[in-house]
């Protein structure tokens, strides 16, 4: 073959690979009000990929790498869509066997095999093209992998851990790839909710990661980067940033249940502030909370009211409470109080990890080493102000003078309800 015959052929196989990669790019960007718009672009857009695939003529694809990349370029497009399709996987298959050393067919292969639900099989293909040297895009799709193998597993905290080593692979050979950034949040918030969804340094670092993700100019078009960073957000009681983030994520992509969270969060805040501001009265405050300066404290905790807390973790200190009211809301996680201190100022006891038939209304709670807030912020013209304290373990609870046992303890993982 001539130079000039190859550097033809190079030039059609560029552009049906660029036509490839913009269908991908339509699929990952585009978010049209009605989903069937989105179908029916990626089936047009599809069909013209495979027109100019096919016009490629057949004497510019005889060599087997040329066969190889046509292969590929055809189950790629193929496998567009959210379904598996077995012609995808099909010439996926050949394309690998005629170059084996092809790491974006065995990527692709890989991703349209997961669809079927062959996770080992796909696992596989992620791992021999890793075994042709390290690859970011691979890692991140492998990381993924992992999660989606790690539920329902007895191990699926180690799986997950192992998630997070690969997504942080990714980030070292490409500090600057938003992806990866976004998958390695992904996966510390994974390792947040099957860890018992306690641990905020896995929220932290979750947070982090998607902080640097947003720096990447390709990731803003990215709707689940707003909203899982807006689920952090959530548990981190940052009110305020989550809104924004779920809102966020609605604008771009009205599929998400994202308005429902929204809707959520402010029915929360504004039965909290209703609360707050009820009609309990003065005279009846001091008489159910008369009691709570003479509670004996272990002596190894400093005794605090409310107002003397600093922002953060107060360790060595105890604070006392008489439970007011017990908030319901509609999400799993945590259970919210409303209490009072002796010094009849009230605030709002965010509870993780323990049941609530724990802590019933009409109780002394003396809590260990409180995590303390201060909510302060406008929300659509409404402002929420109130001091709120977080605890997390059964060990910082005493109710009615006594420990919390074991029984108390909630034993699940919350990974079922949000899944990043």
């Amino acid at each position: 073959m001539s130079s000039e015959t190859r550097g033809n052929a190079q030039d059609l196989f560029a552009e049906a690979s660029k036509a490839a990669n913009e269908l991908y790019n339509i699929r990952e960007t585009y978010f049209p009000p009605n989903p069937d718009d989105k179908s029916s672009k990626l089936l047009t857009e599809s069909t013209l990929a495979l027109q100019l695939l096919d016009a490629i003529p057949p004497e510019k694809r005889k060599s087997p790498m040329q066969r190889a990349t046509y292969e590929y370029l055809r189950g790629k497009i193929l496998d567009v869509f959210p379904e598996y399709k077995k012609d995808a996987e099909d010439h996926l298959s050949k394309a690998v066997k005629l170059n084996p050393s092809l790491v974006d067919a065995w990527l692709s292969l890989g991703n349209c095999i997961w669809k079927k639900g062959d996770l080992a099989s796909a696992k596989n293909c992620y791992t021999l093209a890793l075994s042709k040297g390290p690859n970011k895009r691979i890692l991140c799709q492998l990381s993924m992998l992992e999660r989606r193998m790690a539920q329902g597993t007895e191990n699926q905290a180690d799986i997950v851990e192992e998630s997070v080593e690969h997504a942080k692979e990714a980030i070292s050979l490409d500090v600057k790839d938003g992806n990866s950034w976004y998958n390695l949040g992904n996966a510390c918030l994974t390792s947040f909710f099957v860890s018992g969804a306690w641990d905020q340094s896995k929220l932290l670092q979750s947070l982090k990661a998607y902080q640097h993700a947003e720096k990447d100019e390709r990731m803003k078009s990215n709707p689940d980067l707003y909203y899982n960073c807006a689920i952090v957000n959530k548990y981190l009681e940052n009110y305020e940033r989550a809104l924004s983030g779920f809102e966020a994520a609605a604008l771009t992509d009205p599929g998400l249940n994202a308005m429902e969270e929204v809707q959520k969060m402010v029915h929360l805040l504004d039965k909290i502030e209703s609360l707050l501001h009820g009609q309990t009265k003065a005279k009846r405050l001091a008489s159910l909370t008369s009691s709570l300066s003479t509670v004996s404290l272990n002596p190894a905790y400093g005794r605090a009211s409310i107002d003397c807390l600093q922002e953060g973790l107060n360790k060595a200190v105890a604070i006392v409470g008489k439970v007011l009211f017990f908030v319901k809301h509609e999400n799993v996680a945590p259970f919210y109080y409303l209490l009072c201190d002796s010094s009849q100022i009230c605030y709002v006891l965010s509870v993780y990890r323990i049941h609530n038939e724990a802590i019933k209304e009409g109780d002394q709670v003396t809590l260990l080493e409180p995590y303390y807030k201060y909510v302060n912020f406008s929300w659509k013209g409404k402002c929420y102000k109130f001091k709120s304290v977080r605890v997390d373990f059964l060990e910082q609870v005493l109710v009615n003078g006594k420990t919390l046992s074991n029984q108390h303890a909630v034993q699940t993982s919350i990974y079922a309800q949000n899944k990043p």
